[in-house]
């Protein structure tokens, strides 16, 4: 079932701290994440601990300190995720993300993408951060993902070629055309991998408001560094219930007032059955002159509009019928035994699947399943 993810960058963002954050708040995908990582840093298990920031309870997760020397240049590093036995989906994001980074470094450095080498990340915990992130973006397919802005730090920072202004020249380019803001506390408060991150999102995913919905878990990703009256956290909000989903719809509506009942039944029941038609209504109206009269309504897959359209003509007297499309919001659903439960912003409700009651042989039969699959 589709959701929405809303991060809030509290004390900052690095790459530990988006995993962090993601795996409090998504526990049942700390398995395929620790995996992941093992399998790009064979010998290297990344640790998930719990931690407290500020009196706040959080996770913190990291590769412990390793003896041998990570590598530090792009394609070495980008070929280490592809050899990885990864999901394909996971794979294609890390590597992704991985390569914004480089390219934001050539761009700084005026060097080709090839000979990018990082002196500031050199270490194994961006790959395991990159892996992870890959594989939590690719888990949560098809949601919709949202995030306040970005703390722009300030002050200095060292690096290789000296001091530098925060945002790092690699991290500022990546921040551009995002949200940032200035909270008043300096320090480097994005890092280079947490802004490839926040970068991919920006450009890769779907993006939208924060939804009315339903919260259904928060997550608190831990920084290594302690700030003056902040929490150092990346705050992790998963909201379900909201109508996730927009799609557009063909209408086509028209009046007859010279069908008996039965040709009526007949003509929706053949409109029915054509391909590309999601609903057929009848109504009794009055039209003009006072006649009684029937309205149709079918709703149908754009792309299958005219189609219909011949077939309404085919089935029915109408001499004409209005055409347009609308656009609809449909609420996640999953089937479940008996009926289909529809997550909405305050609740979970359940309806009773109409032709599974229909083999029972009373109405209190029916009604009493039908409570029994709705409670």
């Amino acid at each position: 079932m589709s959701g929405h993810v809303h991060i809030t960058p509290l004390g900052g963002m690095a790459g530990d701290m988006f995993v962090a954050g993601m795996l409090d708040a998504f526990p049942e995908f700390t398995d395929p994440v620790m995996e992941a990582t093992r399998a790009v840093l064979p010998g290297r298990a990344a640790s998930l601990a719990p931690v407290a920031k500020a009196g706040l309870a959080a996770r913190s997760f990291a590769v412990p300190d390793q003896d041998q020397s990570a590598p530090i240049h792009y394609p070495e590093m980008d070929g280490m995720m592809a050899a990885a036995d990864l999901p394909q989906d996971a794979r294609h994001h890390a590597r992704a993300m991985l390569r914004r980074l480089a390219e934001a470094e050539a761009a700084v450095h005026g060097v080709p993408l090839e000979k990018v080498h990082f002196h500031e990340i050199a270490d194994w915990d961006t790959l395991a951060d990159l892996t992870a992130a890959g594989v939590l973006i690719a888990l949560l397919d098809g949601w919709s993902w949202s995030f306040d802005p970005l703390p722009l730090g300030a002050g200095t920072i060292r690096t290789a070629h000296g001091r530098l202004p925060v945002p790092a020249p690699a991290t500022a380019r990546l921040l551009q055309g995002l949200a940032v803001q200035d909270d008043g506390i300096p320090g480097e408060r994005v890092t280079p991998t947490g802004a490839a991150i926040m970068r991919h999102i920006f450009e890769a995913l779907p993006l939208r408001s924060r939804p009315m919905g339903r919260l259904r878990a928060t997550g608190y990703g831990a920084g290594s560094r302690d700030l003056p009256g902040l929490p150092n956290v990346v705050v992790v909000q998963v909201i379900e219930g909201a109508a996730q989903d927009k799609d557009r719809v063909a209408v086509l509506e028209w009046d007859v007032d010279d069908m008996t009942g039965e040709e009526i039944a007949v003509a929706a029941d053949h409109l029915r059955t054509r391909d590309g038609v999601l609903d057929v209504v009848t109504m009794a109206l009055t039209g003009k002159k006072g006649r009684p009269c029937t309205g149709f309504r079918v709703l149908a897959v754009p792309a299958r509009a005219d189609d219909i359209a011949q077939a309404v003509f085919a089935q029915t007297s109408t001499l004409g019928l209005r055409l347009r499309q609308d656009q609809r919001l449909v609420l996640p659903r999953q089937i479940v035994p008996g009926g289909k439960r529809a997550l909405r912003p305050l609740a979970e409700t359940v309806k009773a699947d109409s032709d599974g009651l229909a083999t029972l042989p009373t109405l209190a039969e029916r009604r009493a399943r039908a409570r029994e699959i709705e409670q």
